[in-house]
């Protein structure tokens, strides 16, 4: 009888101390399938966040790392743990992200840089270290799980929105964001198929402005990915508006905040016939037609008019 007292107490006791651990914050186990976004409720000594959102120091806010799976020590009554899904990408889908903290964006910008170092959204304090700016982003993340913390970012994947509830209009503005990314169907690549005889027509929304007499298309640049890298494309010197470039056959994984793309139906010219080009764009052309062509002026090929070189059979 002793013995079955003395386990019987030991067992309420053991829960009991469990369950004063649980509720004083001291104890948080953390499932491997999910992970845990950590927030320091006070600091006598280091006082709130006083720049930014993210808790960089020992002051109390939202930490900057992530915990992993597994079980977790606290001081008691000072921290509380939000446990969050991990983010997870299907084969074939993409995922857009929004910062709540970083650097202001620049007055050209509608979308935030992603510098070398701040283009790991696994790592929130590298993410601001690096440069990282608040607000939308140009970087996507590409099929795979992610370890993303949720304070910091909300991840738009399909229909579903990963982010830690903060602000009363969140969720509002988080589900416009997803609703307009849904309307550009940005959350699938763009798929050309060499049979569907289409071309992308590309039009960027971010960056500087035209030059000045480009009122029509932005000239193509040097290397930059085929508009799949924003921020190698803009240090290239690529401009927003209507591209020159155009997308060809092959799958493109490209930001359709940054920019959009319009397929349409390649120019076939058919055996027996020529295509005559007019070009609305390029810089003002020399005549070239000689004194005998009476009628009209042609330039050469890339300048703005009526080309001298004529478009042979073919797509």
């Amino acid at each position: 009888m002793d013995l079955f007292f003395s386990l019987g107490a030991f067992c309420v006791g053991a829960l009991l101390f469990f369950v004063i651990l649980r509720v004083t914050g001291t104890i948080r186990y953390i499932p491997n399938h999910q992970a845990g976004v950590v927030e320091k409720l006070f600091s006598f000594r280091h006082g709130s966040v006083r720049q930014g959102f993210l808790a960089l120091g020992q002051e109390a806010g939202f930490r900057a790392e992530l915990l992993r799976g597994g079980w977790h020590l606290f001081v008691p009554f000072q921290y509380r743990v939000h446990v969050v899904p991990l983010v997870t990408i299907p084969q074939g889908r993409v995922g857009y992200l929004y910062a709540r903290d970083g650097a202001p964006l620049a007055p050209n910008q509608s979308l935030a840089a992603n510098p070398a170092g701040a283009d790991d959204f696994q790592d929130a304090r590298a993410f601001l270290a690096g440069g990282g700016q608040r607000g939308p982003q140009r970087r996507l993340l590409r099929e795979g799980t992610w370890a993303v913390n949720l304070a910091q970012f909300a991840v738009f994947v399909d229909e579903t929105i990963y982010a830690l509830p903060m602000a009363a209009d969140d969720a509002a503005r988080f589900r416009q964001m997803s609703q307009l990314i849904a309307e550009r169907d940005g959350f699938s690549p763009v798929v050309i198929r060499g049979a569907d005889d289409r071309v992308g027509v590309v039009t960027v929304h971010d960056g500087p402005a035209l030059e000045r007499g480009e009122i029509i298309a932005a000239p193509p640049v040097g290397d930059y990915d085929r508009f799949q890298d924003p921020d190698r494309f803009i240090a290239a010197g690529g401009r927003r508006g209507r591209q020159l470039d155009v997308l060809v056959e092959g799958t493109w994984y490209v930001n359709r905040l940054f920019a959009t793309v319009e397929l349409i139906p390649k120019t076939v010219i058919e055996v027996g016939t020529v295509g005559v080009v007019v070009s609305y764009t390029g810089t003002s052309g020399k005549d070239v037609s000689g004194e005998s062509y009476k009628h009209g002026e042609l330039v050469t090929r890339g300048e703005r008019g009526v080309w001298s070189d004529a478009l042979l059979p073919g797509k």
